[in-house]
């Protein structure tokens, strides 16, 4: 409890973060608004996980999201796919509108949202007993959906093999097991998995953090590539990653989504004391 009223007591005071070098974020102000979230709460049992939320988040851009653990980054991500509801016990209500349409709304079905919004998690998780082409293809059988025939199946290995950066490391080992790949290899095969359903959005849980350095960097520039053509919500305790990759960044505290801004903004000139104090160091 200290360190919560230090925190609310904190005077603002400009940011110190020093900002790595990035990418120039081009055209931000005139992109479209993918997905539109209107006060959105989530409950893990009784634990009141996530607070009211509400942000825009802009298409064909990078969003991250950062805060101290258990701050309910990760369970808004969740959210936005309807992942959170696969929990017992959890629960979620609010307004999560993508391109318009309510993904809450009556008559959705949870498994098509995951097909429009795909997600990869924390740990690099390919499915054991499937060999690197299996678990590609195995994005593709969405309940609904008929599964496609075996030329185009391969059509869509190949390509999000491509996307992912992958394809001219494994291209001649498809048939073996997704196992023997390296972590970095297997996180970004599991990328791969999520854009062969043809994402809009891909949300990223902290999809660096049982990496090394080589492989995060891979998995970085990767994630600057995608955003030519997808909506990208990162996950990260990595400030230096948040600053590198992004084009806007979102501060949660103890549920609340603080602030957001574009990230240079945040980062060098944030509106609210407590998102001044992470930055700096103070707490979290």
């Amino acid at each position: 409890m200290a360190a919560t009223n230090a925190v609310a007591d904190a005077a603002p005071r400009r940011s110190t973060f020093s900002m790595p070098a990035r990418r120039p974020s081009e055209g931000l102000a005139t992109a479209k608004t993918r997905i539109s979230i209107t006060a959105l709460d989530a409950w893990y049992g009784g634990v009141h996980a996530v607070r009211g939320a509400t942000i825009e988040i802009p298409d064909r851009r990078v969003t991250a999201m950062i805060g101290p653990s258990g701050c309910g980054k990760s369970t808004f991500l969740r959210c936005l796919n309807r992942m959170h509801e696969t929990i017992t016990g959890a629960r979620a209500q609010g307004r999560v509108m993508l391109d318009g349409r309510d993904l809450y709304g009556p008559g959705v079905n949870p498994a098509a949202v995951r097909k429009l919004i795909g997600m990869v998690f924390q740990r690099p998780t390919p499915f054991p007993t499937m060999s690197i082409r299996e678990n590609v293809a195995a994005g593709l059988r969405v309940v609904g959906d008929r599964p496609p025939g075996r030329a185009e199946t391969e059509a869509i290995v190949e390509k999000a093999l491509r996307r992912a950066v992958l394809w001219d490391e494994v291209k001649d080992r498809l048939g073996e097991p997704a196992t023997g790949l390296s972590g970095g290899q297997q996180q970004r095969l599991c990328i791969a998995r999520a854009l062969a359903t043809g994402p809009q959005v891909l949300l990223l849980d902290e999809p660096t953090a049982a990496l090394d350095p080589i492989s995060t960097q891979s998995v970085e520039e990767l994630v600057w590539e995608l955003r030519s053509d997808v909506t990208v919500v990162i996950v990260t305790h990595n400030m230096q990653q948040a600053a590198r990759v992004s084009d806007r960044t979102a501060f949660f505290l103890h549920g609340e989504l603080v602030e957001h801004a574009e990230t240079e903004q945040l980062f060098t000139a944030p509106k609210d004391h407590r998102t001044e104090s992470y930055l700096t160091g103070r707490f979290g």
